[in-house]
């Protein structure tokens, strides 16, 4: 799922690729609110993953993120 993730943040949200490490904050990879609700939606309508921007906030790195994710989607 990070892979995923990854490719959402290079191709979608224009952040550098060797910024999206695991442990990379949102900080690390300049992705503000407005970035995270964005990212919120393309999963939600790409990949039916639902997860909130708020939760998406409340995670600590984009390898947090990238679990939720996995949880969300085992969950469908």
């Amino acid at each position: 799922m990070f892979d995923t993730l990854k490719e959402i943040l290079v191709n979608k949200l224009k952040v550098a690729p060797e910024q999206v490490v695991p442990e990379a904050t949102r900080e690390d990879v300049e992705l503000d609110s407005l970035a995270v609700v964005e990212l919120s939606l393309v999963l939600d309508k790409e990949f039916s993953i639902t997860i909130s921007d708020d939760e998406l906030l409340e995670v600590d790195t984009i390898g947090d993120m990238a679990r939720l994710m996995e949880e969300r989607s085992a969950k469908v």
